[in-house]
């Protein structure tokens, strides 16, 4: 039986289908995996894994709805692994600015590239290339790397 080792564990409330929405992401990220679900005289407990990283989630009632204040943040490394995400995440969500997304569960999650940090971190002290791929980021929704690329090498 699986104990939690880490020392922080995010721990998801929904009002009903924890269980289904563990399954779901376990679908689309590799290392992921539901690991135990536990049934409460009020609740239901589902202990999950994604990409190595262990969640709790509890089907409780309604209480307080997700809201933007917490998202996951998706790292991808190359367009292919971001629109299999954004896809995946989306079906049956709702598209939002920014690389943004609230799945069909109510969760938000910021799908974007490895790379968006480090270009909106430039080290020029006029951060010229970090203003055009703030101003190209800003007009997208899904994001689009190459795009975001050539704005940062002055090219868009």
């Amino acid at each position: 039986m699986p104990t939690i080792t880490q020392k922080i564990t995010p721990h998801l409330w929904f009002t009903d289908k924890a269980e289904e929405a563990a399954r779901f992401y376990a679908s689309i990220f590799p290392d992921s995996r539901v690991d135990r679900v536990t049934s409460l005289p009020s609740a239901r407990v589902v202990e999950f894994t994604l990409c190595g990283q262990r969640f709790l989630a509890i089907s409780a009632g309604p209480h307080d709805p997700f809201n933007h204040a917490v998202s996951f943040y998706v790292a991808c490394e190359t367009q292919a692994e971001l629109d299999r995400y954004w896809n995946a995440l989306l079906d049956g969500g709702t598209a939002e600015p920014c690389g943004w997304l609230k799945d069909r569960y109510g969760l938000s999650w910021q799908i974007a590239p490895a790379a968006l940090l480090k270009m909106m971190t430039d080290p020029d002290p006029d951060r010229v290339a970090a203003k055009r791929v703030h101003e190209a980021f800003m007009k997208m929704v899904k994001i689009d790397i190459a795009a975001l690329q050539r704005a940062y090498d002055g090219k868009a």
